[in-house]
């Protein structure tokens, strides 16, 4: 017979070391509890021998504490003996057959079964973790284990990908990471950015190498452009024409009233002017329409001249190779811009690079979408929101993937996040949010949410990508500047 109760040992130093536990009670094919005396913390990797598979990979779920140590006895501070017993629930991942494929046991464990914490390699192995730098993305490390993690980039590029996170729990510098991934292979990028972040990779971080993920501080200055608003520096000017905008567009444009009078008159001198000239800008609708009537269509005048201090519209605009380079990332800085205006613009984007891509004008490329959930809302109807559910839905086909960065998922069209088979999940709380991951990412157990919503700062859940099973991984360091980083509103004295 089987003696289930290991906590009470009277020989310890016979206990095999490597032994941290024994299956007992009901055991599924799925799933089973193992009475524990060694150590180890939820989320860590556990081997278990099968009669019929041989060593099989499994993961600890939850971890609980038994005593008979009561409440009459806490309230009574009653001293003497206390028996206690350590109680693990654990998840079979599996194991690898003959022809490397992944596969778990179609019987049960043995009740008495010992457990064992696994080695690195084994793990390794049956997670299928790549190590290959031509095609994979180093990330980090997976947790509490030296094994780096390798995304594949092919994948992310034909899955689409999504970082999730609350408001500072690190989804930018994930994203950071991987674009500098991108960038060290040579794959063609172009980052919406509507705070002005990412113009700091052209600049090395500080400090020196990190020993542990073995990243040195790197400037990708050569590998970047930046388009936007502000001018000065590194950054072009972004313009855009006119020519496939309507009345009703650039009235959305100007956040005007929108009144009938006034949509009319637009639309009358949007026919003129293109009878005239082939190229146009906000200044020749102003002429047309004060020659019209500029005392009726006063409003009108005023919205047209405030949205041409903007800069934004041209005659002639950027040009599609000043917007996309073969093997570098474009930055379009999207800071100072309104909200509808953003918009328009990621509608603009959208669609030329979908139309591009699909005639095979431009390389096969990742459009990454900083706050994505105001770009493709949920429950609400943006400018741009029809552009990037086509990409979700069909970009994979021609070559032209998505990534999706949000601190609010439960915000996020479901139609787009569904369709991102990579998913980067860093600390989330708000319930909904939960909700919305949970549905989202296969093989999601009770235990990985619990860790989401108390995992520290720089850790990740990572699914996708070459990853068959979610993983906790420590984020490898930036080899940039993160131009995403808090700003301070008093200042330690150790700054000073």
């Amino acid at each position: 017979m089987v003696q289930l109760d290991i906590t009470m040992i009277e020989n310890e130093e016979e206990r095999d070391p490597s032994v941290i536990g024994t299956i007992y009670g009901d055991v599924g094919t799925n799933s089973f509890k193992f009475s524990m005396v060694g150590h180890a913390e939820r989320s860590d990797y556990i081997t278990v021998e099968h009669p019929d598979c041989g060593p099989v990979l499994c993961q600890i779920d939850s971890i609980i504490r038994k005593s008979n140590y009561t409440l009459d006895r806490s309230l009574e501070r009653d001293g003497g003996r206390i028996d206690e017993k350590v109680i693990a629930s654990a998840t079979v991942i599996g194991y690898r057959d003959s022809n490397g494929l992944l596969n778990t046991p179609r019987t049960p464990f043995a009740v008495g079964c010992d457990v064992r914490l696994s080695d690195a390699q084994f793990i390794k192995k049956v997670l299928g973790l790549k190590d290959d730098t031509r095609t994979c993305a180093y990330i980090g490390m997976l947790r509490n284990y030296d094994l780096r993690i390798m995304l594949d980039i092919n994948s992310m590029v034909q899955r689409h990908v999504s970082v999730l996170a609350k408001t500072g729990g690190g989804k930018s510098y994930v994203s950071g990471d991987i674009v500098e991934e991108l960038m060290k292979h040579g794959v063609t990028c172009m980052i919406v950015d509507p705070h002005g972040e990412y113009g700091a990779m052209r600049d090395a971080a500080d400090g020196k190498e990190d020993i542990r993920f073995g990243v040195s501080p790197r400037s990708y200055r050569e590998s970047m452009v930046e388009f936007g608003m502000d001018e000065s520096g590194d950054i072009h000017p972004l313009r855009f024409t006119l020519r496939s905008l309507d009345a009703k567009d650039i009235m959305e444009l100007c956040s005007s009233s929108d009144s009938k009078t006034s949509v009319l008159a637009l639309s009358k001198a949007i026919e003129n002017v293109k009878a005239k000239k082939d190229f146009y800008d906000i200044k020749d609708l102003i002429d047309e329409v004060s020659s019209i009537d500029s005392a009726r269509h006063y409003a009108l005048i005023r919205d047209l001249q405030l949205l041409d201090s903007l800069h934004l519209f041209a005659q002639k605009g950027n040009s599609l190779t000043d917007l996309v380079q073969k093997g570098k990332t474009t930055v379009i800085n999207l800071k100072g811009y309104s909200p509808d205006i953003q918009q328009i613009v990621v509608r603009r984007l959208g669609t030329m690079l979908f139309e591009m891509r699909k005639a095979e004008r431009i390389p096969p490329m990742m459009l990454v979408l900083e706050e994505a959930h105001n770009y493709c809302p949920q429950t609400e109807s943006t400018a741009c929101k029809k552009s990037l559910i086509t990409i979700a839905s069909e970009g994979r086909k021609f070559g032209l993937g998505l990534m999706v960065i949000s601190q609010r998922p439960a915000k996020i069209d479901k139609n787009v996040l569904s369709q991102c088979g990579t998913q980067i999940i860093l600390k989330v709380t708000n319930p909904n949010d939960l909700k919305a991951i949970s549905a989202s990412v296969e093989g999601l157990t009770g235990g990985m949410e619990q860790d989401i919503s108390g995992m520290p700062i720089g850790t990740a859940m990572i699914i996708g990508a070459g990853i068959q099973t979610p993983l906790l991984v420590d984020v490898r360091p930036r080899e940039t500047r993160h131009g995403g980083a808090s700003v301070q509103v008093l200042e330690d004295d150790d700054d000073e």
